[in-house]
């Protein structure tokens, strides 16, 4: 049974920096796409940054420049690295995989079969 385990949330101050962790297990194989995903209060979830299991990424264009997506193959697991972090960024993050083929619209959530629990982030200004 495929399961993803987020971790690394936490309340930072505008300006600041967290690494994002997303554990996978239960796979015979590595993920085709992981992603990040975020929702905050009140509104829709939407895509920050999937990557492919050869390296290939694509970001919202409100994280651009400032957040970094990677997965480690040999360990299943999945990393958002956030910097410059706005107020606008508070939401619950959510890791996903197994999006339905063929991949469109890679951060549209809906795509998505697996997810994980989600992690808090919360931005102060």
């Amino acid at each position: 049974q495929v399961q993803l385990v987020e971790s690394g949330g936490g309340s930072v101050q505008a300006g600041g920096s967290l690494r994002l962790s997303c554990a996978a297990s239960g796979y015979t194989h590595n993920p085709y796409c992981m992603g990040w995903f975020r929702q905050a209060p009140g509104k829709e979830r939407e895509g920050v940054a999937i990557i492919l299991d050869y390296g290939a990424t694509t970001y919202a264009d409100s994280v651009k420049g400032r957040f970094t997506i990677s997965r480690d193959n040999a360990k299943n697991t999945l990393y958002l690295q956030m910097n410059g972090l706005k107020p606008e960024d508070t939401a619950m993050y959510y890791c996903a995989a197994d999006p339905r083929l063929p991949l469109f619209t890679p951060l549209k959530a809906d795509n998505y079969k697996s997810w994980g629990r989600g992690t808090q982030v919360t931005v102060s200004s």
